[in-house]
């Protein structure tokens, strides 16, 4: 089962590779209606000139939820005194031995670097087979309406040579839902924000924990409101990127990870014998004297009246429970 886990690992590294800086997986062209303005808006550049830049943003994603859960690991076992009383050394299949720590954070950092790739995949897939153009689409196409014989706004265009452009840029311009560094933002954000609410004990004030979990989830959404200021996508990419994002996670927190709770994760808790468990005394009952003389003070419970008998004919009598009153 291990080397199976890691052929898969190495698969979506691969494949999540080949989406994101190989042309292996053409877009789909997609056409466009004549002086669109959804998509006239200017060129803001390349992404490298972007107020948040890939150089910034992808190791903020990937370094700020390492940190964030190698510190509460770390943290939770100086704390927690059951810790010490767990085994030394995990066996992991037939030829590797880890420290119970060791094998925690392998786990949980594992399946979010995982998730990390898979949701590459998701949203390259999507931007592959949809085709979708960014606000800025016809400022890298720079298409000739004359020869395309625009005449009206509502006339489509869908021939794949319409655009005069880079072919590179255009390309780009093309890859536009779902948006992928809103994606991989809101992966990384909820990912780590559930590990913070699931797992770490915040002893002191209730809102060190909300506040925690807001200042990590705000980079995320700034990058969505800033993908959008700059038209490098639409408020409709940004919005699937998100949920795109967000569901990744909370599939892989709840369903996977089982809320950072598996039994093979948290410590046992230790079992006490029986011997040394707590005894209270039984009380005893009083002796056979002193059970009588109690049961003399109390009143004894009469036993029903004796049956009387009520004349229905002159000749029948039959027996009958009723008290009968004496003149």
């Amino acid at each position: 089962m291990l080397y199976f886990q890691l052929v898969l690992m190495a698969g979506t590294v691969i494949l999540s590779y080949h989406f994101e800086y190989t042309d292996t997986f053409p877009v789909h062209n997609q056409g466009f209606f004549c002086y669109d303005s959804t998509l006239s808006k200017p060129y803001p550049g390349p992404e490298s000139t972007s107020r948040a830049p890939p150089r910034l943003l992808y190791p903020l994603i990937a370094i700020l939820p390492i940190l964030t859960i190698l510190v509460g690991e770390v943290t939770s076992v100086l704390i927690d005194p059951r810790w010490k009383n767990r085994e030394r050394v995990i066996a992991c299949g037939d030829c590797c031995f880890f420290n119970p720590l060791l094998r925690r954070i392998v786990r949980i950092l594992g399946l979010f670097s995982f998730g990390l790739f898979c949701t590459v995949i998701f949203a390259g897939a999507v931007q592959t087979v949809t085709g979708n153009q960014t606000p800025h689409f016809l400022s890298v196409c720079r298409p000739n309406y004359t020869a395309l014989g625009c005449v009206s706004h509502i006339q489509y265009v869908s021939t794949p040579q319409a655009c005069t452009g880079d072919p590179d840029l255009i390309a780009e311009a093309r890859k536009a839902f779902p948006s992928k560094p809103a994606a991989l933002g809101a992966y990384s954000a909820v990912y780590t924000t559930m590990y913070v609410t699931l797992v770490l004990r915040i002893k002191g004030s209730r809102l060190v924990k909300p506040s925690l979990c807001f200042a990590i989830l705000s980079p995320s959404w700034l990058l969505s409101l800033l993908r959008v200021a700059e038209y490098r996508n639409h408020w409709r990419d940004v919005l699937a990127g998100t949920i795109v994002g967000s569901a990744i996670a909370v599939f892989l927190v709840t369903c996977v990870l089982n809320n950072f709770g598996s039994s093979s994760s948290k410590p046992e808790e230790a079992e006490v014998p029986v011997q040394d468990l707590p005894r209270h005394p039984v009380p005893s009952l009083p002796p056979s004297s002193t059970r009588e003389k109690v049961m003399g003070f109390c009143p004894q419970m009469s036993p029903d009246p004796p049956p009387c008998l009520v004349p229905v004919t002159p000749d029948v009598l039959i027996p009958s429970n009723c008290m009968t009153s004496q003149v």
